[in-house]
Formats: structure tokens, C-alpha cells, sequence
């Protein structure tokens, strides 16, 4: 069993600015999780922006009392996933990865982990393609967080190796495996934020709800164009406050990406929703939401956007204790079960007629862009909103339905999706790789680099007439000595100084060439250790460029 686990965190920094999107929530909490729940020993966080070990451990293990130590490291290091025998990261990007490993460690040399987030955007599924293009193997894992996104990665996979088979005359390349272990929630946290009645009472007085008034919450991004449209929404909660001559009010909690959002959204509810009472809330706002949780009645999330591959809020609706009403779409599926925690409502797909991919080809010529293509896509896409009016009216009618299948989803997040059993998940997900990686033989490597992305010195080594090598031969330029290497201040002169040795190592390398103790390059790097050489030779390039090193005397 796997004893340590590095984790790949580029921007170092453990928490959340404003507007957060999903992605970076889960990815945090996912992080967390390893740290409190995955039963390691060690957690080696590497990042490009230093992070102390104290600021670690506050964020991630806070007062959890894990006794799971959290070190800092560099992104680059491969010492950290060598010594563990898996790096994780937080999203689906392997082939730079593979790449790295194989230079640096070898390709059994550690397991990699990535996690889909999205599979939407094009850019993104070119990335994740080309695993099987880089030296990616089966004891690597593209973690996808529900059936739904394993079937669309295998698909995608089939046809892109397939594709690489005919171009080639060969067969399908190896690819990483595909397992399927979902995000989680902190299933007590949420509940101790839903059981307070007087946040309860003070949320709904603030917002006007009445006791015999039901309160219909939704959760995230108010997007239209990445989550979902509203106006579904809004006609159901109109339809359901008719059909059950209950009033209810409708609470959106998130934030606008675009300025004009907002009136987009207030128009749809005037047209559909015109008996509603709609709030639209902050939902940066931790406390506010925390009250949210405790004062609402029913949770609702029709979304209809490829963007989503997973939905985390209707985790959190259930383990606050609140019915749910999703779109049978995609993740949610896999995590609503129809007519026990909620109510999957059925979901409509455009058609396969080819337009589709006129729409793409639209945004990857720049035409569209990006959001403009999946707000198209989802126009097109339907959920029922007669059932989703059934399903509200059902439960708003239903106090003793609300309160059941408000307790069966919080059942279900304590068996499926509380942070510790998904921890577990992918403790075990680490352990499967390794044995994986340990009964497999060494791959045939005939590229030690990458072919396409390595070394520039190298790719573009016919660009100079001359390229510095051991034997070149060396001098130090009429009157220069070390000491206009000790002398020199900062500016241009000094830019880009962090692959090459040190001002004095480098004057004393030139001194070395001005007293003809030295002739050529293996001359110069030999009086300095071997750590040190590569820093040295790239520094004799540096005062070449200068004019204080001759390679033509």
C-alpha cells in the first residue's frame, strides 16, 4: 500500500480567490481529501510559486488531526513522484508529464494521475489526445468522475488511436486507463451548515419566504451560456407554484461572468417566471450560502451545457439534506437516483445531422468563440420542463417527500461520495497502477526526448555556424578578465541569469581562460564539480555573447 503521493499544484497557493470556478473548488477539495482521508504518510505538493510548509499544512490539514505530513517542492522535481510512485494532478494534461518522466526517471519510473474536469472546450480534448502521441502507458489514469465521461474518453480514444493506427500502418498506441472514481463533499460540514433553524428562520425573513412558502435554491455560476439556461428553470418553478398552489420563491446564489448577465437573466424571469419571487444572491458569499443551505426547501439544477462533465452542488444539496431536481445530464445521473434523492428529468440532444459540426469547426477557425459555441450547442439541447414542473409540484405539495428524500441523499453521500470513501477510491486507484507498472516490462524507447517539444539548443542547432561543445576551443577577448564578470550591476547584461553558473563562478571560469590555464570548454569544467558543469558551460556561452569569451582566437 502506497505510502506517499506527490501532487502537482502549480500555483501553489491552498484556497480560493473570487468568482472560483468548479474546477478549482474540486480540485482543493480533492487535495484536502488526499491530505486528511487518503491514509498517506506523506504529501509532496509541487508548485512553481514557493509555499512554506506551514501554509500547507493550514490549508490542507487544518484541524482535521491527519497526521499526514505535507512537504513543499519544486513543480519540476522528480524526486518527490520517483520516491512516491505516483504524481497527481488536477487536470487531464499528461503528455508534458510523460515526457518529463521519461527523461528524468524513466517511464516505469512513477505513475501519473490526471483528472477530467471538462471535455467540452476543443483545445482541451487535443490535450488529453495526445497522450497516445506521448509515452503514456496503461499504468497511467485519466481519472473521469462519472460513466458518462468514460464512455466519451473511450469513444474519443478509439477513434483518435484508430486514426494514429491508419496514419501510421500500425496498431493502436497504448493509453492510460480510464477509471472512474467521482468528486466527494464533506458530507458533515454541509449538514451542520443545513441544521440550524435559526439560520433557517433568519435567511427566509430576510428574503420574505413564509413558513407555508417554498424556497427553490440554485447553486454556481450564473452562466447561460456554460450551465445552463435559465429559462427552463424559471418556467417549471412557474409551472410547479400553479400546479400546487403553493407560492415559492427562487433563490439563484452564484455570480455573472458578463456585466449584461444579470439583466439577461431578471428579463427570462419576467417572461417565464412572472408569479415567481426570484432572488439572485452572492455566492462568494460563504456565509450566505452556508444559510442557503439551511433555508431552502428544494434544489434544483436542470443543466444542459457539454461544459459540465461531473456537478458538484447537487453532492452538496444532498448532503445539506434538500430534495433534488437535476437534468438527467451527463455526471448527475450517476449520482441522483430517479425518485430516491431527487428526480432526474429527461434531457433531449440535438441532432446528428452535421451541424453540429459546422458549429465547431466555426469556433476552431475563430469565427466563434469558445462560449459562444456551447451556449449554440445548448440551445438546442432540451430538458423537460413538464417534468421538471411535476417533480416541484410533487415535492412542494409533499412536505413528508421532502423530508425523505432529503435524508436518502444525505445516506447516499455517507456510502458514495463523502470525501473519505473517495479518498479511499483513489488510495486504492494508486495501489492498482503501481502493481500494474511493477508487472510490466520496460517499454522499447527509441525517442529519449521529446522529437517535437525538446531541447532548442538542440532542435535548432543547424541556426549557428557553430555550436559550444567540450572540445571547443576557447580564449578570454584582449584585456578581459573576471573581474568585469564580479563588476557587472544588473541591466540587460544580466537577464535570464538562472541556467548559468554563478558572477563569480563565471569570472572565475574567465580567468582561468585569460591566464591560458584553460584552452577549451572540457578544460574550464573540469575545475568545477560535476553538479556544477552544465551551469559553467552555458555560462561560457553567456560571456561569448558578451564579447568576453572568443571562440574564434
Amino acid at each position: 500500500m502506497a505510502s506517499r503521493l506527490a501532487i502537482l499544484h502549480p500555483r501553489g497557493e491552498i484556497g480560493l480567490g473570487k468568482n472560483p470556478f468548479g474546477k478549482d473548488v474540486a480540485n482543493l477539495e480533492l487535495f484536502r481529501a488526499m491530505a486528511q482521508h487518503g491514509g498517506f504518510e506523506q504529501i509532496d505538493m509541487l508548485s512553481v510559486i514557493p509555499v512554506t510548509e506551514a501554509h500547507l499544512r493550514e490549508g490542507l490539514i487544518a484541524d482535521s488531526g491527519s497526521t499526514t505530513r505535507v512537504v513543499p517542492g519544486t513543480a519540476l522535481s522528480q524526486v518527490a513522484p520517483k520516491a512516491a510512485g505516483a504524481l497527481l494532478r488536477g487536470q487531464a494534461d499528461l503528455q508534458n508529464m510523460a515526457w518529463l518522466r521519461r527523461v528524468s526517471a524513466g517511464d516505469r519510473g512513477y505513475s501519473l494521475l490526471g483528472m477530467v474536469h471538462t471535455l467540452a472546450p476543443p483545445s482541451i480534448r487535443q490535450t488529453i489526445a495526445m497522450s497516445l502521441a506521448a509515452p503514456v502507458h496503461p499504468w497511467d489514469a485519466i481519472i473521469c468522475t462519472s460513466p458518462a465521461v468514460a464512455d466519451a474518453m473511450t469513444g474519443m480514444f478509439d477513434a483518435w488511436g484508430d486514426f494514429l493506427g491508419e496514419r501510421t500502418g500500425g496498431g493502436q498506441p497504448p493509453r492510460p486507463a480510464l477509471p472512474v472514481v467521482p468528486l466527494g463533499v464533506d458530507g458533515a460540514g454541509f449538514a451542520a451548515l443545513a441544521d440550524r433553524p435559526e439560520a433557517r428562520a433568519r435567511l427566509r425573513s430576510q428574503l420574505g419566504v413564509q413558513d407555508d412558502e417554498i424556497l427553490v435554491l440554485w447553486v454556481g455560476r450564473l452562466s447561460f451560456y456554460e450551465k445552463a439556461f435559465p429559462g427552463p428553470m424559471f418556467e417549471a418553478v412557474q409551472r410547479a407554484a400553479k400546479a400546487s398552489g403553493v407560492a415559492m420563491h427562487f433563490a439563484l446564489a452564484g455570480w455573472f461572468p458578463g456585466e449584461a448577465d444579470k439583466g439577461r437573466y431578471e428579463e427570462s424571469a419576467r417572461d417565464h417566471a412572472p408569479d415567481v419571487t426570484v432572488h439572485y444572491l452572492d455566492g462568494n458569499d460563504r456565509t450566505l450560502l452556508g444559510e442557503l443551505w439551511a433555508g431552502s426547501d428544494i434544489f434544483i439544477s436542470l443543466v444542459d451545457n457539454i461544459q459540465e462533465t461531473f456537478g458538484i452542488t447537487p453532492l452538496e444539496a444532498m448532503a445539506a439534506g434538500l430534495p433534488v431536481v437535476v437534468s438527467d445530464w451527463d455526471g448527475y445521473r450517476s449520482t441522483v437516483r430517479d425518485g430516491i434523492e431527487g428526480f432526474l428529468i429527461p434531457t433531449l440532444g440535438g441532432p446528428t445531422s452535421g451541424l453540429g459540426a459546422t458549429m465547431i469547426t466555426r469556433h476552431l477557425f475563430e469565427v466563434a468563440s469558445y462560449q459562444a459555441y456551447v451556449g449554440e450547442v445548448a440551445q438546442y439541447t432540451a430538458v423537460h420542463i413538464g417534468r421538471a414542473a411535476e417533480a416541484l409540484a410533487e415535492l412542494a405539495r409533499s412536505p413528508e417527500l421532502r423530508r425523505k428524500m432529503g435524508a436518502a441523499g444525505r445516506e447516499r453521500i455517507r456510502t458514495a461520495f463523502d470525501w473519505p470513501v473517495v479518498a479511499r477510491q483513489m488510495h486504492d486507484l494508486v495501489d492498482a497502477l503501481a502493481a500494474i507498472r511493477a508487472a510490466s516490462p520496460d517499454p522499447v524507447v527509441r525517442q529519449a526526448a521529446d522529437p517535437v517539444r525538446g531541447d532548442p539548443f538542440v532542435a535548432f542547432a543547424g541556426f549557428p555556424n557553430t555550436v559550444l561543445g567540450p572540445d571547443t576551443a576557447l580564449a578570454a577577448a584582449p584585456g578581459a578578465t573576471g573581474d568585469m564578470v564580479r563588476g557587472l550591476t544588473g541591466g540587460l547584461d544580466t537577464a535570464f541569469n538562472g541556467m548559468r553558473g554563478t558572477l563569480e563562478e563565471c569570472a572565475q571560469a574567465l580567468d582561468m581562460l585569460a591566464s591560458g590555464q584553460a584552452r577549451s570548454v572540457r578544460d574550464v569544467l573540469m575545475a568545477f564539480p560535476m553538479p556544477r558543469r552544465r551551469l559553467i558551460q552555458m555560462g561560457l556561452s553567456w560571456m561569448a555573447k558578451l564579447g568576453l569569451v572568443d571562440w574564434l582566437a
